[in-house]
């Protein structure tokens, strides 16, 4: 199945939306098409993410990897989390999400940045082979904390 990346923009909001959706599904959210079009659209138009997105000669949408710029001050340098990776269940084992994930750390890499880092659920082992597949290495010195703030 041939595949091309592309980076998203303003005109793939529709294509990207219901990719965006489902992944937050996987992660347990309840399906708000709505919400998750106009958190794509503000990203894309406040220019807060990279997006590229998958799609086959047909022109099906088959993935996406969000990007979103950061800093490190411990090295002082330009990191890049890599926050948001999905692939169809039709996609999947086809290297889409391979795809993706080159295609975010060659951008990375033209930008400046010193690294990539993501997170992903301790359950999700078929994403933890793909990324220690890719060079990913787990940190075992760092905690990652979380406030809610709508919590508090």
């Amino acid at each position: 199945m041939p595949i091309q990346a592309l980076r998203a923009d303003a005109s793939h909001i529709e294509t990207i939306a219901p990719l965006f959706d489902a992944y937050r599904g996987f992660y347990l959210q309840p399906s708000n098409l709505p919400q998750s079009r106009d958190f794509i659209a503000e990203r894309i138009a406040r220019n807060e993410s990279v997006i590229f997105l998958a799609m086959d000669t047909h022109g099906e949408a088959l993935g996406f990897v969000q990007m979103f710029p950061t800093f490190s001050s411990i090295d002082a340098h330009r990191t890049w989390l890599l926050g948001d990776l999905f692939t169809t269940p039709a996609a999947r084992g086809k290297g889409v999400a391979t795809l993706l994930m080159n295609t975010a750390r060659d951008f990375a890499r033209l930008s400046g940045a010193k690294g990539m880092t993501l997170e992903t659920a301790t359950d999700n082992i078929s994403a933890q082979r793909l990324y220690e597949s890719l060079g990913y290495v787990r940190d075992p010195g760092y905690y990652t904390y979380c406030l809610d703030l709508q919590q508090s």
